[in-house]
């Protein structure tokens, strides 16, 4: 009797695991999602060779530093609105003290799709109004005393300040991993903040590298490119000459660059070729370039003169470049964390 009971109670035991191993376990709670911070800040920080703009120098073909600020709220994982403040520095006739960026705007992606509209304010701080005696322009207007004391040797002028605004719109398509193509548009009333109206526009694409090219390494490489046209308009009275006495019709021009880069984590090494259509006496005219001479190259004085060049000195600011550019980009929901 003792040994049946002993196997009553083993039999018992394996049927009770047997039924506890049949029975449906209950489904382990899912962690809860992560919370959406709709806050991000982007920031960077570069040194260049070259200041190149539009394919025009801002720094007279001499190295440039960098640095932006852009704040970022996201509405949703597809729209966002930012804001940013950078700065460059610059060599301008007007011996402004930096280049200073402000701007905003908002970013939506829709599939392959990616828009981006706003608003940039260029901003040329510290600027010396450079125009000669006696400060009187072809339309009898005088443009002030400090005007009137400074002057460039070249016979060139510039305005005190040249800051001035555009509002913008782009989109992006990607294709793939590794390639995309877009397409730019900016518009100013008043490009330089010399009365002249100015509308660019550009293409843009980029192909990157399949990441199994360089293995675990880390390193990334694209090639990318732009063709752009900025259309002018006619400046103001201060840029006027004899023929054109309220002001000088600039040329409109095309421009180019082509470049290949590499990528590591948050650096970027780009190499890059620009170059523009402008002859150098347009150039100068639409620069105002304090470098610039009726003698280049071994290039006799009045070569450069055009209908809006009268004075014949000519400018290389708007010629062919080439651009080195070291760069920091961060953004703190990524590298910080």
């Amino acid at each position: 009797m003792k040994k049946l009971a002993l196997l009553a109670t083993a039999l018992a035991m394996v049927s009770g695991s047997a039924l506890a191993a049949d029975m449906p376990l209950k489904a382990a709670k899912a962690p809860p999602p992560a919370p959406f911070d709709p806050w991000d800040i982007a920031f960077g920080a570069g040194i260049t060779n070259d200041y190149i703009f539009r394919g025009i120098t801002q720094s007279n073909h001499k190295p440039s530093v960098s640095a932006y600020f852009e704040p970022r709220f996201n509405l949703t994982k597809d729209f966002q609105l930012y804001v940013g403040l950078g700065g460059a520095s610059i060599s301008f006739p007007n011996r402004a003290a930096a280049e200073v960026d402000v701007y905003g705007g908002a970013r939506l992606t829709v599939g392959q799709f990616a828009f981006d509209v706003g608003a940039w304010g260029y901003l040329y701080p510290g600027g010396t109004c450079q125009f000669g005696a006696p400060g009187i322009d072809f339309t009898g207007k005088f443009w002030g005393t400090e005007c009137a004391l400074n002057a460039l040797v070249n016979g060139n002028v510039l305005k005190k300040d040249v800051s001035f605004f555009e509002v913008y719109g782009k989109v992006n398509y990607t294709f793939n991993d590794n390639f995309s193509m877009g397409g730019n548009v900016y518009y100013t009333p008043s490009f330089l903040n010399s009365g002249a109206e100015g509308t660019y526009a550009s293409i843009v694409g980029k192909a990157i590298a399949p990441s199994t090219w360089f293995g675990a390494s880390g390193i990334g490489m694209y090639v990318s490119g732009e063709f752009g046209r900025q259309w002018l308009g006619t400046s103001d009275s201060f840029y006027g000459t004899a023929i054109f006495p309220n002001g000088i019709n600039y040329a409109d021009y095309n421009t180019w660059n082509v470049g290949i880069g590499f990528t590591y984590k948050v650096f970027t090494l780009d190499f890059r070729y620009s170059d523009t259509n402008l002859s150098k006496g347009d150039c100068n005219a639409f620069t105002s370039d304090f470098s610039a001479r009726g003698n280049l190259n071994g290039t006799n004085l009045g070569t450069f003169v055009t209908p809006i060049n009268p004075s014949g000195v000519g400018s290389n600011w708007c010629g062919a470049a080439g651009i080195v550019k070291l760069s920091a980009d961060l953004t703190a929901l990524t590298n910080l964390k």
